[in-house]
């Protein structure tokens, strides 16, 4: 049989010493100890639901041209930088991720 030297011992007499009663308590105790009081409209406030009217929301972002030392892939059309460069064909930039 395995022992557990790190587990805390207990004589003979503290093993007898809870009764059933105390031990249904203490179970009572940490169950209900453990329940959270959740309001869900709070919770449905926080989430957009797919499909939801975003027609009256503005985004404002700051667009930049591309930089001289910036390209753009001509597969996956993100801009990079000119140290990504993996090929040029036809006078077009690819990146090093869609040439892998």
């Amino acid at each position: 049989m395995a022992t557990d030297y790190d587990a805390p011992r207990k004589v003979d007499d503290e093993a007898g010493e809870d009764s059933i009663e105390e031990l249904k308590t203490r179970r009572t105790e940490k169950s209900s100890s453990a329940a959270v009081d959740l309001d869900e409209s709070d919770l449905a406030d926080a989430f957009e639901l797919p499909g939801a009217d975003l027609s009256n929301e503005e985004l404002q972002v700051q667009v930049l041209p591309a930089q001289a030392d910036e390209f753009t892939c001509a597969n996956c059309f993100l801009v990079k930088h000119r140290s990504q460069i993996a090929r040029e064909r036809d006078g077009k930039l690819y990146c090093l991720e869609c040439e892998s």
